[in-house]
């Protein structure tokens, strides 16, 4: 998919359209995704910050989509598990960045060229406007090759 329509479809799926969360940014080959939150009178918890569940949202379901649309069609990927440990209230409006990088790919080529199984973990930090870590998510991503039998 077009990595223009890609970010129009998200930016207007309702999960994330009624959440406030967006895509600002997507590069033309899917190796970089900025989404972003603004605190609104709907997405607030209880006290006043951004709900947790929002929050670990912004970062569901885009490393997966990355990957592939960096592996092809060959490739079976998906979240397998994720974690969020939650450090600061997040107020205003918060980020999360993703980027998949030529090493990684190459890392994940080599080791699921025999049809093993891989299961990459990947950090991502949902940050403040002041660039503080209010949020950090751990996903562990499963990637074999489709035609392998493991």
């Amino acid at each position: 998919m077009h990595y223009k329509l890609f970010k129009l479809l998200i930016n207007f799926y309702p999960p994330y359209l009624f959440t406030g969360i967006k895509i600002a940014h997507i590069s033309p080959d899917y190796r970089q995704i900025t989404v972003k939150m603004k605190l609104h009178w709907y997405n607030r918890n209880y006290v006043g910050t951004h709900f947790g569940g929002n929050l670990f949202s912004m970062t569901d379901p885009f490393l997966m989509i990355m990957l592939i649309n960096n592996l092809g069609k060959d490739y079976l990927v998906w979240d397998q598990n994720s974690c969020i440990k939650f450090l600061k209230p997040g107020r205003g409006t918060v980020k999360a960045e993703f980027k998949i990088t030529e090493e990684l790919l190459n890392e994940i080529k080599e080791n699921t060229k025999d049809g093993n199984k891989f299961f990459p973990q990947f950090e991502t930090d949902i940050t403040d406007e002041k660039g503080r870590v209010i949020a950090r998510v751990t996903k562990t991503i499963y990637i074999r090759m489709k035609n392998s039998h493991h």
